[in-house]
Protein backbone atom coordinates (compact mmCIF):
# COMPACT_ATOMS: atom_id res chain seq x y z
CA UNK A 1 0.00 0.00 0.00
CA UNK A 2 1.39 3.55 -1.30
CA UNK A 3 1.52 6.58 1.02
CA UNK A 4 -1.28 8.18 -1.24
CA UNK A 5 -3.86 5.20 -0.78
CA UNK A 6 -6.39 5.86 2.08
CA UNK A 7 -6.25 3.27 4.87
CA UNK A 8 -10.27 2.80 4.86
CA UNK A 9 -13.07 4.24 2.16
CA UNK A 10 -16.33 4.77 2.28
CA UNK A 11 -18.40 2.97 -0.33
CA UNK A 12 -21.63 3.65 0.01
CA UNK A 13 -23.58 6.30 1.80
CA UNK A 14 -22.63 9.94 2.42
CA UNK A 15 -21.20 10.12 6.44
CA UNK A 16 -20.98 12.80 9.06
CA UNK A 17 -18.17 14.06 10.52
CA UNK A 18 -18.91 12.76 13.67
CA UNK A 19 -19.91 9.09 12.05
CA UNK A 20 -16.54 8.73 10.43
CA UNK A 21 -14.43 9.76 13.87
CA UNK A 22 -16.49 6.80 15.46
CA UNK A 23 -15.03 5.08 12.73
CA UNK A 24 -11.66 5.52 13.36
CA UNK A 25 -12.12 5.82 17.06
CA UNK A 26 -13.21 1.89 16.27
CA UNK A 27 -10.35 1.05 14.06
CA UNK A 28 -7.47 2.63 16.00
CA UNK A 29 -9.11 0.45 18.97
CA UNK A 30 -9.30 -2.42 17.26
CA UNK A 31 -5.73 -2.33 15.95
CA UNK A 32 -4.07 -2.08 19.37
CA UNK A 33 -2.82 -5.33 20.77
CA UNK A 34 -4.56 -6.85 23.83
CA UNK A 35 -3.18 -5.87 27.40
CA UNK A 36 -3.06 -9.09 30.09
CA UNK A 37 -5.48 -8.04 32.75
CA UNK A 38 -4.32 -7.39 35.74
CA UNK A 39 -4.12 -10.09 38.60
CA UNK A 40 -6.92 -10.12 40.51
CA UNK A 41 -5.59 -10.05 44.07
CA UNK A 42 -7.57 -12.51 46.09
CA UNK A 43 -8.24 -11.60 50.20
CA UNK A 44 -7.01 -13.47 52.76
CA UNK A 45 -10.79 -14.35 54.24
CA UNK A 46 -11.82 -15.96 50.05
CA UNK A 47 -8.40 -17.84 50.27
CA UNK A 48 -9.09 -19.36 53.49
CA UNK A 49 -12.11 -20.71 52.12
CA UNK A 50 -10.18 -22.83 49.42
CA UNK A 51 -8.35 -26.22 50.67
CA UNK A 52 -4.81 -25.94 50.59
CA UNK A 53 -4.06 -29.24 48.98
CA UNK A 54 -5.11 -31.03 45.83
CA UNK A 55 -8.52 -33.36 46.66
CA UNK A 56 -7.82 -36.67 47.41
CA UNK A 57 -6.93 -39.27 44.36
CA UNK A 58 -8.59 -42.54 44.22
CA UNK A 59 -6.82 -45.34 45.33
CA UNK A 60 -6.78 -47.41 48.87
CA UNK A 61 -8.30 -45.62 51.96
CA UNK A 62 -9.46 -42.45 49.48
CA UNK A 63 -13.50 -42.99 50.45
CA UNK A 64 -12.23 -42.59 54.64
CA UNK A 65 -9.48 -39.89 53.79
CA UNK A 66 -12.19 -37.63 51.74
CA UNK A 67 -14.19 -37.10 54.81
CA UNK A 68 -11.38 -36.60 57.05
CA UNK A 69 -10.60 -32.62 57.63
CA UNK A 70 -7.49 -31.30 55.47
Amino acid sequence: MSAEEPLFRVVRGVPTAEELAALVGAIVVRSRPVAAPAPVAVSAWARSSRPAVAAPTAGPGAWRASGLPR
